[in-house]
């Protein structure tokens, strides 16, 4: 498994950091973007001081005392000369988690003005898997139009938008169960939350 990540600025820390705590345990490559306004939204949404991804990485792995086996190379969100700003090297998918609503407009836009939406335009050309979470409520019509466009572009639109029949007890619970999505997407299977069963 190899992939990129992307945490954009909106709401939901829960969210990437849930999937952080899954990916982190196994095996695989990833490289991760954070744009300086997740790293706000965590310090705010967590209370905790974090300035920089590897200290929401180092949360992540302490809070939920992570083994980790995923090699993890962070890149940072101004490069738009890195390594994996060239479709000449590979990656299976790439999730953005996550997703604002500015992120979701330059990517259909062809815009790429940071590694995120970079990264973003290269999945798409390169036919690789782009996995968009938005966390908005309630969308406009410009939100719809972008998100049908990406649609139809070949991205995948997984709003964060837990279900219940999981009988949630904490955030936790909410945050693995769009975690678990993500996943099935990219091909992996996990035991994050029960399945749906109607017994």
């Amino acid at each position: 498994m190899k992939i990129v990540l992307g945490i954009a600025g909106a709401s939901g820390s829960i969210y990437p950091a849930r999937f952080l705590k899954k990916l982190l345990e196994l095996e695989g490559e990833t490289f991760l973007i954070v744009s300086p306004a997740s790293i706000r939204i965590f310090r705010e949404e967590y209370t905790i001081k974090v300035g920089s991804p590897q200290d929401i990485l180092d949360f992540v792995i302490e809070k939920w005392n992570v083994d980790v086996k995923n090699k993890i190379h962070i890149r940072p969100f101004g490069d738009i000369g890195a390594d994996i700003a060239s479709g000449s090297n590979t990656w299976s998918s790439m999730v953005v988690l996550p997703c604002s609503m500015k992120t979701i407009a330059s990517i259909n836009a062809g815009l790429t003005e940071n590694l995120i939406e970079r990264c973003a335009d290269v999945t798409l050309k390169e036919r690789r898997r782009l996995i968009l979470v938005p966390r908005e409520t309630p969308y406009n019509q410009i939100h719809l139009k972008n998100m049908l466009s990406l649609d139809q572009a070949g991205a995948i639109i997984l709003p964060a938008s837990p279900g219940f029949y999981q009988l949630p007890k904490s955030l936790d619970d909410l945050g693995d169960f769009i975690a678990s999505r993500v996943f099935n997407l990219i091909g992996i299977e996990t035991d994050l939350y029960k399945k749906w069963s109607p017994e």
